[in-house]
């Protein structure tokens, strides 16, 4: 039987899962290649043989996504898988015109098929957009079932940027574990805050494997998502996270439609910074997409170590990298405390930018008035510090997930912004998960 010669488009998460479920050992088909996007640094590497499987001694060769074309007529590619997440509507299918117009079918792949199942009961959080507030509410939910007794696993989203057989499954329970996996600054603002609150996280590539550990110490797992992507688990309860800042997006995001279509429970957050229009737009439209969906209107309050740092101050805001660019989203915590505490100025970080954060501002021009905390390698981390020592400014506000402190030296005074999930009225979280709090 011929294969079908299959290429897969991702950006080092979505697309290995997808190989792993549904074409790893699969003789129907022979995966190429995969191509890389949205992430610096993740192309020219190759998805190992230890993960590929028996069908795939070499491994499977891993292009920028610039090189479809030429990969596509190179090996005669029939199918082109996508598999990546937080793309409008519109640009999914300016990718399809393009891999259609190579000979190629472009194939997405449905939810559930993509989808383990677990033997414990799963609580997935997803969103309609990244930044939403995933973490926070991920954090708000493990918050209720330790409460109740029970034990905990999360299990984030995939964020495979360095040996990738090496973090074939991946186990954290304290600050030293981020160490010693030589995490990014994207992996620890996932990672720490769950440690910080008591909970253990898994992570890494392979997703069944990984889930099998959690199983063994937990008796809840919680999907964390990222981005706006599917779950890898079948979900028992599905909260999906919605932006009043960005209003309408959840119905013109791939695949955060999806998830807002899949949703057992919406949460619409930050509607203490909201635009009451904006809320009540986004209500309107989950009541249309789905209406059998419990919506809980929620908040994320911000708060600040030393508020006179601040006011009257030219402050330099330092906030979270993906949030930025691939979510959209000119401003964060970080922008709303300035406001809130009364920085006399935001300096425009994009005069003093070095190697790769030039790189980033040069590919999301949209950014603006905010430095996003890259760090996806060593070096990017390095040039984000020179960076925030060039700005004149007096005091850095960090809006990031984590103490930026910790992972960079920052010469100016500064001050850290946090942020957790609070319910407003009800129903509230521990409405909708009442089953398994028994």
């Amino acid at each position: 039987m011929k294969k079908i010669k299959t290429l897969i488009m991702g950006a080092a998460g979505r697309d290995f899962h997808n190989f792993n479920v549904l074409y790893r050992d699969n003789e129907q088909y022979e995966v190429v290649a995969f191509t890389a996007t949205q992430i610096p640094d993740i192309e020219g590497r190759t998805y190992p043989a230890e993960l590929a499987g028996k069908l795939y001694p070499n491994g499977i060769p891993i292009h920028d996504e610039s090189d479809l074309e030429v990969l596509v007529d190179r090996h005669d590619v029939e199918e082109v898988v996508f598999a990546y997440s937080d793309i409008s509507h519109e640009s999914v299918m300016h990718k399809a015109s393009w891999v259609n117009a190579t000979g190629a079918h472009f194939k997405l792949l449905g939810a559930e098929p993509t989808m383990v199942k677990s033997t414990k009961p799963v609580i997935g959080i997803g969103a309609v957009r990244t930044g939403c507030g995933k973490s926070q509410t991920t954090r708000r939910v493990a918050e209720i079932l330790k409460q109740a007794g029970k034990k905990v696993a999360a299990i984030r989203h995939p964020m495979p940027y360095g040996d990738l057989a090496a973090q074939k499954v991946q186990r954290f329970a304290s600050i030293d574990d981020l160490k010693n996996n030589k995490c990014t600054i994207e992996e620890m603002e996932e990672y720490e805050p769950h440690i910080n609150t008591g909970t253990i996280i898994y992570a890494g590539v392979d997703y069944e494997a990984i889930l099998r550990e959690a199983e063994k110490e937990a008796d809840v797992i919680l999907w964390d998502g990222g981005n706006n992507d599917l779950p890898f688990y079948q979900c028992d309860l599905y909260i999906v996270v919605a932006d009043p800042h960005r209003p309408g997006h959840e119905l013109t995001y791939y695949p955060g439609e999806t998830n807002l279509l899949l949703a057992d429970v919406v949460v619409i957050n930050k509607i203490d910074t909201a635009d009451s229009d904006y809320i009540e737009e986004v209500r309107w439209n989950i009541r249309q997409a789905n209406p059998k969906a419990v919506i809980v209107d929620a908040a994320s309050p911000i708060a600040v170590e030393d508020p006179d740092l601040i006011l009257g101050k030219t402050a330099l805001v330092v906030e979270d990298g993906p949030t930025l660019t691939h979510g959209e989203m000119k401003y964060g915590a970080g922008t709303v405390a300035a406001e809130k505490f009364g920085a006399a100025d935001v300096v425009d970080p994009r005069e003093y930018t070095v190697g790769s954060i030039t790189e980033t501002y040069e590919k999301y021009p949209e950014i603006g008035l905010v430095l996003p905390a890259m760090g996806y390698g060593d070096q990017q981390m390095k040039d984000l510090e020179t960076t925030i020592a060039k700005v004149d400014c007096d005091v850095v506000i960090i809006g990031t997930p984590i103490d930026l402190r910790r992972v960079c030296q920052i010469k100016q005074p500064s001050v850290r912004v946090t942020y957790d999930l609070q319910e407003v009225g009800r129903p509230n979280l521990p409405d909708v998960m009442k089953p398994y709090l028994k």
